[in-house]
């Protein structure tokens, strides 16, 4: 899924305003903590989308990972700059910690029972499971539409996702 992944990627602008009238009904718009991440091997795009966020008034973070595959949030303003992580992706200087109402997950690949492939490292499911014993959090996924997949390996860590949100549509 990678190789294809890479091999079909386009700059696609995600829908903002789709994505923003999707957390409006859910009463999840403003003032809210969104965590997010970098995008790195052709991932959606997110910066994009995290500006947005910031400017309707939210408050963004991204991840910092840690040992033995453990991340946590740190604020974020996309005026800042960022520094190049012990696993090669861009992270935050802040030393602020954030607890995310919103989580935006990168995927390798998808199903239509919401649950996600990554790219093998657990962090994102261990995340999810740890921040769900401290507050109720939505999930989403962000994928291209290709990236679906009928059959794909869930095991008992793997966290399901509350929403998948690809170019133009929310599932």
């Amino acid at each position: 899924m990678l190789a294809y992944r890479k091999k079909n990627y386009k700059s696609v602008s995600m829908n903002y305003h789709l994505l923003k009238d999707i957390l409006k009904k859910f009463n999840l718009i403003k003032n809210k903590k969104i965590g997010a991440y970098f995008p790195i091997n052709y991932e959606i795009d997110s910066l994009k989308i995290l500006k947005q966020l910031e400017i309707s008034g939210n408050k963004i973070s991204l991840p910092v990972t840690k040992k033995r595959n453990q991340m946590d949030f740190f604020e974020w303003s996309y005026k800042d700059p960022l520094l190049v992580g012990k696993i090669g992706i861009p992270e935050p200087i802040s030393k602020k910690k954030v607890y995310p109402d919103i989580l935006l997950v990168p995927l390798v690949a998808f199903n239509k029972n919401k649950f996600r492939l990554g790219y093998g490292g657990g962090y994102y499911d261990r995340y999810i499971k740890k921040i769900k014993k401290i507050k109720k959090i939505l999930t989403v996924g962000l994928a291209f539409s290709f990236q679906e997949v009928r059959i794909m390996p869930i095991n008992v860590h793997d966290e399901k996702l509350d929403f998948i949100f690809t170019e133009n549509l929310i599932r």
